[in-house]
Order: C-alpha cells, then structure tokens, then sequence
C-alpha cells in the first residue's frame, strides 16, 4: 500500500531497518514502523500527498494512519549501511505488491551496524535470524565488519550464527 503510493507519486523509495529484518526473519523480530529512505522524487508537499492517497497523515516527522499501530518514517538519506554506501536494493513482493528493500545480507549487515556501534544485543539476535533463514554472503560480511572496525564482533556474530544453526540440527 505505502510502496504503491510512493511509486505512483513517482519516488524511488528503498524499505531499510527493522521492517526488512522482520521480514527476512519470519517475525522473530517485530519492527512498530517502516523506514523508507528516498533515493528520488517529488518534495515534502508530495510526499504528503502521496502517504495521503494510502491514508496515511503527516505527525510531525512520522506518518500514521488510524486503523494500524504502524508508522512510516523517511530518514534522511543516503542509502547507507554504517560507512558503505554501494547499497544494491532488491525488489522485495509484499502482501500488497512490490517495493524496493535491503536484501537479505544488507539486512542483516544493516541489524550488525546497531550490534557494532550500540553494542545492542536484540539487532545480533535479528541479524542471527536472518542469517538463519536466509543465503546471506558473510565473505562481504566480514570485510565490511573489517572496514567498519568490528573483526572482534563479527566474531562474535559468526560463532553465534554457527551455534545457533547447530541447536537447529539437533532438534
């Protein structure tokens, strides 16, 4: 519905943080908001317009809508995941149609940026979910772990994600 909206306005909107680590996960992260990052479109007044025709007001920098407890937000771009901008998106189908989102191993890269920088304990479990469910590329993983600063953590998550798929296979 809101990726419809965005697109028939003419924005190139991108889903990015807790929103795709739900989805790679199966729900075993449960994000309270999309976070669309635009990579090109109309303005403000357009944006409005657009999240207007999904049904969607404007409460200062978030967007809501009666009948859901989700919101939307548009943080300021660019695409990026800590340092790396070269971010590839993928078209990602949705109940509702399509949008642009982070692929698997950008969200998964995108919940160890909040581990490595926050040291927040939920966004490895997340990034151990979708590493889990999904064929992410952990050599491109680990280089940006390196380049970002973090071989330690990246560790840390690698040995996690090991354990955890061996708890799998012993069920």
């Amino acid at each position: 519905m809101v990726a419809g909206a965005l697109r028939d306005a003419g924005f190139v909107a991108v889903l990015t943080g807790g929103a795709c680590a739900t989805i790679y996960s199966a729900g075993a992260y449960q994000s309270h908001d999309l976070d669309f990052i635009i990579r090109d479109g109309g303005n403000r007044r357009a944006l409005d317009d657009a999240m207007a025709s999904a049904g969607f007001t404007r409460d200062h920098d978030r967007y809501v809508h009666k009948s859901t407890d989700f919101y939307v937000e548009f943080p300021r771009g660019p695409l990026s995941i800590g340092d790396d901008v070269e971010i590839t998106p993928v078209e990602l189908r949705v109940a509702r149609g399509r949008t642009l989102a982070l692929s698997p191993t950008d969200a998964c890269r995108d919940r160890l940026a909040a581990f490595y920088h926050w040291s927040d304990r939920q966004s490895l479990g997340s990034a151990i979910a979708i590493a889990r469910r999904h064929r992410v590329r952990m050599a491109l993983i680990e280089r940006w772990s390196a380049r970002e600063g973090h071989t330690e953590k990246f560790a840390e998550f690698r040995a996690a994600l090991r354990a955890a798929r061996s708890r799998r296979l012993e069920r």
